[in-house]
């Protein structure tokens, strides 16, 4: 059974920052790659970054490319965003989500992916 529990969202001024983290027994086997969505009312749900658990190896969209890392920490079986340089177009309900497999290069598609957190909102304020 795939378990992913975010926590960490809230609000917090543009400028700001904010580090999400996701529960992740799975985080015990190397073949899974992990990744952050997210979906702001009205739009579609958005990859942002993505991690291979087995390297560390990363992947992130370019609207979020030098303000946000995803990171993990085996130990603890937790997964984190960081997310900095916050802007009011950051504002989502973001997800923890997982597939078994190498991540792919490039655009992170939602399609390819099975599991899914139930989500953890953030809100910047301008």
């Amino acid at each position: 059974q795939v378990e992913l529990v975010e926590s960490g969202g809230g609000s917090v001024q543009a400028g700001g920052s904010l580090q999400l983290s996701c529960s992740a027994s799975i985080l015990e086997k190397s073949g899974w790659c992990m990744a952050w969505f997210r979906q702001a009312p009205g739009a579609e749900r958005e990859g942002i970054a993505t991690i291979y658990v087995g390297n560390g190896q990363t992947n992130y969209a370019d609207s979020v490319k030098g303000r946000f890392t995803i990171s993990q920490d085996r130990a603890k079986k937790t997964l984190y965003l960081q997310m900095n340089s916050l802007e009011p177009e950051d504002s989502a309900v973001y997800y923890c989500v997982a597939d078994w497999g190498y991540c792919n290069d490039g655009y992170i598609d939602p399609k390819v992916f099975v599991y899914w957190g139930q989500g953890t909102q953030v809100t910047v304020s301008a």
